[in-house]
């Protein structure tokens, strides 16, 4: 999941969350078991403060990692409800779930944060300082990319999730062919691999 903080990320999550472990428990679902983990800030004791200088970030950006790691597994559907602002971080997950047949799923909300931070009452607000430099340095999905393209785009007005198509798309998982860059990269590697 990805937007600015304070945008809602984390209901998003608890919503995608429930409707993806209820989906194995109904009749009509034929295929395995699917355990889902949801690896937040807090989960991860995260504290909002961590985001205050790039110094105390990039190890907070490892732990993230790291977790996003030792968790993906087949049969394991990983929601990363953390800020993922750095398309660099957005695009090291993509590359690690790849690897092992999983997708990372990206949800996009729009932002009225600034207010949704002041009246936060669960000990989790950003500094003001803190908040303005994490919206500037937001990196927004872009579907023109691929690998960042988002699955499902949930309005910050909307009730719930696309929990149907999110389903879906996990369960039937739906590829898309590989683009003519990477086939691009993919006939020079040939090329260089047999000498040519």
């Amino acid at each position: 999941m990805s937007d600015c903080p304070s945008s809602g990320k984390s209901q998003r999550g608890a919503q995608l969350k429930r409707h993806l472990e209820s989906r194995p428990a109904d009749p009509s679902h034929a295929g395995s078991s699917i355990s889902v983990v949801l690896l937040c800030d807090d989960t991860l004791d995260i504290d909002p403060s961590s985001y205050n200088d790039s110094r105390s970030e990039k190890p907070t950006r490892g732990t993230l990692f790291t977790a996003v790691q030792r968790n993906l597994a087949q049969n394991m559907t990983v929601i990363v409800d953390s800020l993922n602002y750095i398309k660099g971080l957005r695009y090291q997950m993509y590359c690690v779930a790849r690897e092992i047949r999983v997708r990372v799923y990206v949800l996009a909300t729009p932002d009225p944060c600034k207010q949704w931070n002041s009246e936060r009452t669960d000990g989790k607000v950003y500094t003001p300082e803190t908040l303005v430099n994490l919206l500037q340095r937001y990196e927004e999905p872009s579907s023109m990319v691929r690998w960042d393209a988002p699955l499902s785009i949930v309005s910050w007005t909307d009730e719930d999730v696309t929990a149907d198509d999110i389903w879906r798309a996990i369960t039937e998982g739906v590829v898309k062919p590989p683009s003519t860059g990477t086939q691009a990269i993919c006939r020079l590697l040939c090329c260089i691999q047999s000498g040519s």
